[in-house]
């Protein structure tokens, strides 16, 4: 069955099975490596995606919930990491083995998409569910606050 939706700011069209996991399409049909396996049951981020601005689980989403609606994945993020939660990822040497990274980060940018000025509070909510195994959490909400200052103040690298 062909579907199509938005990625990156193009269009697609895949022909897969519709209970297909977004992952999956993104992954082994379109070559987008950059969205991670974790779990595979929503737990652990690491396929952290955008759908219409709204992070959401790649792993348990089927392709023919995305026909028509807007994907953005990491590596839609930016196209030369200039993004304020790449840039303050890269400052506040945030990733150690990196998995987890391209999850964390897309749901970092939901958030400041939502919240110009997160405390700490709005960080736990928005990025429940992220686990990263190297335990770099004080490192990620350093860099949540960086983000959002380096949003606000409209510079880029």
């Amino acid at each position: 069955m062909a579907i199509t939706f938005t990625l990156n700011g193009g269009r697609q069209t895949v022909d897969v099975h519709p209970q297909t996991p977004l992952l999956w399409v993104l992954r082994d049909t379109l070559g987008m490596t950059g969205t991670k396996f974790g779990c595979g049951m929503a737990l652990c981020g690491a396929c952290t995606v955008h759908l219409n601005g709204s992070a959401i689980r790649a792993c348990i989403t089927p392709i023919a919930s995305v026909a028509g609606k807007s994907v953005t994945s990491i590596e839609g993020l930016s196209a030369d990491t200039t993004h304020p939660v790449q840039q303050a990822w890269m400052e506040e040497d945030v990733p150690q083995c990196g998995y987890c990274q391209s999850g964390q980060l897309m749901a970092a940018a939901s958030l400041l998409a939502k919240t110009a000025k997160p405390t700490d509070a709005d960080i736990d909510e928005a990025m429940r569910g992220n686990i990263c195994r190297c335990g770099t959490y004080s490192q990620i909400r350093r860099a949540i606050h960086r983000a959002a200052e380096i949003k606000s103040s409209g510079v880029k690298a």
